[in-house]
């Protein structure tokens, strides 16, 4: 008798104690946050050099879902994510405006870059007029590669477009070919028809299938191209962990996360360039 009691007092207590204890499946939990970001953070290794040295100082566990910026906007909106890390800016701002995101910070910047076959045969090599360059692809007709995703890529293109007062969609299925896919396969893509594409710089550096491609147009300050970090409001979806999410919002915008992202580098060069300073909206 004593045997069973002494047994299902210890098992109580047992249970007692795990229920009180800060490291309980509940508890944990908590260390773990969804940070919805883009391809190019994905693509150009930068994500799989930040998060374990994050880690290592948090105790936090990040999972990426990388898509393009206006799906990642769009995943944030359902509540399915913590933070934002994209590269957007308007859209962004938007996003806080209609309260879906606390506040919106600055984190790095580098800038897009217009690749092409070597035979160029729009003429373009050496170009510092994006708008111009484009212009040029157009009228020759040459095959364009569009991520047509709604990416920031995408977007960036799109108001490039604009500006060279030109609707690509009337050639679309003939020398502009919609994608619908991420960076990587559209570069793919582009290697593969020898077309013309845009790209951002991390990607096209860490980039290892460039078939036939060189970068042909580049500096243009159109081109440039800036990342931002927002907290999704836990006012609007109560799930969101805010705690977890500002200290990756802090981190990454603080004197170590930045000094990460300036050290990070590919075949020599740096890929992103901390700006976390120009704090805004």
């Amino acid at each position: 008798m004593t045997h069973y009691f002494t047994r299902g007092a210890s098992a109580l207590l047992c249970a007692m104690a795990l229920m009180s204890d800060p490291l309980t499946p509940a508890k944990a939990e908590d260390a773990r946050i969804i940070v919805q970001s883009t391809t190019s953070t994905q693509n150009s290794g930068l994500l799989n050099v930040l998060l374990p040295q994050f880690k290592a100082e948090t105790g936090i566990t990040v999972h990426v879902v990388a898509v393009g910026t206006g799906q990642a906007l769009k995943n944030a909106r359902n509540g399915d994510g913590d933070v934002l890390l994209v590269h957007a800016k308007p859209a962004e701002e938007k996003f806080v405006a209609e309260g879906f995101g606390v506040k919106r910070l600055d984190v790095m910047y580098n800038d897009f870059v217009i690749v092409g076959p070597a035979a160029d045969p729009a003429g373009i090599a050496g170009s510092t007029d994006a708008v111009a360059s484009l212009k040029k692809i157009a009228a020759a007709k040459a095959a364009f590669a569009s991520r047509g995703d709604d990416s920031g890529t995408h977007k960036k293109e799109r108001a490039l477009w604009k500006l060279a007062g030109i609707d690509p969609a009337k050639g679309s299925g003939g020398w502009y070919r919609e994608l619908g896919s991420g960076m990587g396969a559209t570069l793919n893509a582009a290697a593969g028809m020898n077309a013309y594409t845009m790209s951002d710089r991390a990607t096209w550096i860490a980039f290892g299938n460039k078939g036939d491609l060189k970068v042909l147009a580049e500096h243009d300050a159109k081109l440039f191209n800036q990342y931002g970090v927002i907290l999704v409001n836990p006012e609007r979806h109560k799930h969101v962990k805010a705690k977890a999410g500002q200290a990756f919002i802090d981190w990454l915008t603080g004197p170590k996360g930045q000094a990460a992202i300036a050290a990070f580098k590919v075949q020599g060069k740096q890929l992103f360039f901390p700006n976390a300073n120009k704090q805004s909206s």
